[in-house]
């Protein structure tokens, strides 16, 4: 195997669709349980290969060598072997939201926003957002309490409650919940129309390209991407390894639309 994608359960991917559309052969999904892991790693039977859930941390102990940005997120969706045969770990979901940021025209700086959800895919998110320089960041948890919690320098974590009590005057939503994808597509984690001061709305579901909460914002004039977009320009962030070139907007554009249309 040369390049393919690596997770628990794959079930039905995008990313050999991706791949193929970038110029790319002989992808393979690897669909290994945890107790395989290990040798999986070990045997490293390949030349790059993209990481999914549950493994983007549970990979790191074997890389040899990590990004700057899969160190600061503790997170490797990217795994690169050299001709020694050592692994070298590297995080594309970072540029790849900023590309979806910058598409939809939505200027973070400055503003305050709130990131619905907590897990792996917000680590990245609030991490990206405040090197735009976000000037308040809160992270909106079913796990939070009635006190806000700093989580980590300007983070701090809020319930679902507050955020509508006290912070209607949010600026930018993004949802990094799996609320509203597919096959809940009727799904919705927040209801904008309690943020009069939105200016924007971003989502990290990618099926359906437009969920309701993008459907929503669309329908208020208020700019809204989904997250196809950060999909395929975290691929496309890959080029170096998997196809050996860079990659430019227009061709990331192209791909995305190609792809859209599947949908």
């Amino acid at each position: 195997m040369k390049y393919g994608l690596l997770g628990a359960k794959l079930g039905h991917s995008w990313s050999p669709a991706i791949h193929e559309l970038f110029g790319g052969t002989d992808f393979e999904l690897c669909q290994v349980p945890p107790e395989e892991l290990d040798a999986f790693l070990k045997k490293h039977d390949f030349l790059c290969i993209n990481v999914t859930r549950p493994y983007k941390k549970d990979v790191i102990p074997y890389m040899a060598t990590l990004s700057d940005e899969a160190r600061r997120l503790g997170s490797v969706n990217l795994i690169a072997a050299d001709a020694q045969g050592e692994l070298h770990g590297f995080n594309t979901d970072y540029a790849g939201f900023l590309y979806m940021v910058r598409r939809a025209g939505i200027d973070v700086g400055g503003k305050k926003v709130l990131i619905f959800g907590d897990g792996g895919v917000s680590l990245t998110v609030r991490t990206a957002i405040s090197d735009l320089g976000a000037a308040e960041i809160y992270i909106v948890s079913r796990r939070a309490g009635d006190v806000p919690e700093i989580v980590s320098g300007q983070f701090k974590r809020i319930s679902y409650a507050a955020a509508y009590a006290e912070h209607t005057d949010a600026d930018i939503i993004v949802n990094a919940t799996p609320v509203g994808m597919y096959p809940d597509v009727d799904g919705c984690p927040v209801d904008i129309s309690r943020f009069p001061s939105l200016q924007g709305v971003l989502d990290v579901i990618y099926n359906p390209v437009c969920t309701k909460l993008v459907e929503a914002a669309q329908e208020k004039g208020i700019p809204g991407s989904g997250g196809l977009a950060m999909v395929v320009a975290q691929a496309a962030a890959a080029g170096p390894y998997f196809f050996g070139r860079e990659i430019p907007d227009e061709e990331i554009e192209k791909v995305y639309e190609q792809l859209k249309a599947r949908m």
